[in-house]
């Protein structure tokens, strides 16, 4: 990597385009602090521009300039395509996992296979898959009366679910190799990638071990009902949010990089620090809540108190604590479930509706203000669309627009906090 230093003269106040150092800037006085605003991408100029410009200036100081011949400028816009292509395909395997859970589809297929299970063509092939399902519980205790046809429609879903998986890790394993073996990955990329890689991988074992849990000899109560284990539901989703959010953030490193700013009071510099904190808190409770409701799928907890803002007139309700050890109640009592869920939803409505409001009086990156207003407004479209869930007795479609609706707004998050990751320290 060539890396050159060039010490030139420059106005002791920078117009707004100075072609000479190819930096944008530009002032904006608020609470009596100087903005500027600094993009990132440096633009070489020929000799003539700069004898021509140094001539003109008069007032004086020194400013310093790196320029680097790093990955070219459209191998890296490259990348980042790959990136953002990799977490769009993680959002729609969340939204796809999601209708298979609400249309109990995840446990007609008994077994898998890493490449992928073969898809029955003949009438006998599928009779032959159906009667794998029957020795298991869900058809024991619960589908007795399925047909072929119907069985047929609940094992399309899971082989959609699981073969969107497998193109998942094609689509980010084939250009991987091709970008390594040229060279385009930095240091930091590569031990991303690596990261990538290993979560993929972990993501599928996951999903196995998850089905796994539906498919044991473990229901023997008059009230039990096959399912999934909720723990290894809430890590399976995990894994996926979590996957979803380093493509997203590497795919802003490369496509939208961060604006930075300079701002002249110490005690501004403190405030917008200050908000940055109070952003990042809001990011880490909207994946928490986004958990708990993988909880509240996983014990069907959504249709019970089926009423907002009370719970069976009560705000809090009697069975919140029904089952012993009082522990237990947190991730297996439905009602403490749902109950903890509009808790944690509500905590992070009002957090993000104080973040919003702080932010008409910060000093921000110009994109952030534009990102807040936007967290904002999700924020609340994913309230009312998970009250509208719950009043209307978890119809699929809108579990389903319920549960996308919560990536969405971790996507905000995430957004917001990449373009606050570059204010003065």
């Amino acid at each position: 990597m060539l890396s050159l230093v060039r010490l030139c003269r420059a106005p002791t106040f920078l117009p707004k385009t100075n072609s000479l150092l190819g930096i944008s800037t530009g002032g904006v006085l608020q609470n009596g602090a100087l903005r500027t605003y600094t993009n990132p991408v440096w633009r070489r100029q020929p000799l003539r521009n700069f004898l021509k410009q140094t001539t003109l200036l008069k007032t004086t100081v020194s400013v310093a300039v790196r320029l680097s011949s790093n990955i070219p400028q459209k191998g890296k816009k490259s990348i980042g395509y790959w990136l953002v292509t990799c977490s769009g395909m993680v959002f729609v395997a969340v939204v796809l996992g999601g209708v298979t859970r609400l249309t109990e589809s995840g446990l007609s297929m008994v077994t898998w296979k890493l490449l992928g299970e073969k898809m029955p063509t003949t009438q006998k092939e599928w009779e032959e898959e159906f009667k794998k399902y029957q020795q298991f519980p869900e058809f024991k205790i619960k589908n007795r009366e399925m047909t072929l046809s119907e069985f047929k429609w609940i094992w399309y879903m899971e082989f959609g679910h699981r073969m969107w998986g497998r193109a998942i890790g094609a689509v980010f394993l084939i250009p991987a190799v091709y970008f390594w073996s040229r060279g385009m990955f930095t240091a930091a990329m590569k031990k991303r990638v690596l990261a990538f890689g290993a979560l993929i991988a972990g993501q599928g074992l996951m999903g196995w071990y998850m089905v796994k849990s539906g498919l044991e000899d473990r229901f023997h109560g008059e009230s039990d009902i096959p399912r999934v284990s909720q723990y290894r539901l809430a890590a399976h989703l995990s894994l996926a949010f979590i996957l979803y959010t380093l493509f997203l953030w590497s795919g802003l490193d490369h496509l939208l990089p961060a604006e930075s700013i300079t701002i002249a009071n110490k005690s501004i510099v403190q405030a917008s620090r200050k908000f940055k904190m109070l952003a990042h808190s809001c990011k880490g409770l909207v994946f928490l809540t986004a958990v708990s409701g993988a909880f509240v799928a996983g014990l069907d907890a959504g249709l019970v108190y089926n009423s907002f803002p009370k719970m069976a007139d009560k705000w809090v309700p009697d069975d919140i604590l029904a089952l012993t050890p009082r522990l237990a109640n947190i991730t297996e009592n439905p009602t403490t479930v749902q109950f903890d869920h509009r808790i944690l939803g509500t905590t992070t409505l009002t957090l993000i509706t104080v973040l919003y409001l702080m932010s008409r009086k910060r000093v921000l990156p110009r994109r952030a203000y534009t990102a807040v207003a936007v967290l904002g407004t999700v924020a609340w479209l994913q309230v009312a669309l998970g009250i509208t869930t719950l009043l209307t007795y978890v119809p699929t479609a809108l579990a389903a627009s319920h549960q996308s609706g919560s990536l969405l707004l971790l996507s905000t998050a995430v957004w917001l906090t990449h373009e606050l990751k570059r204010l003065p320290k």
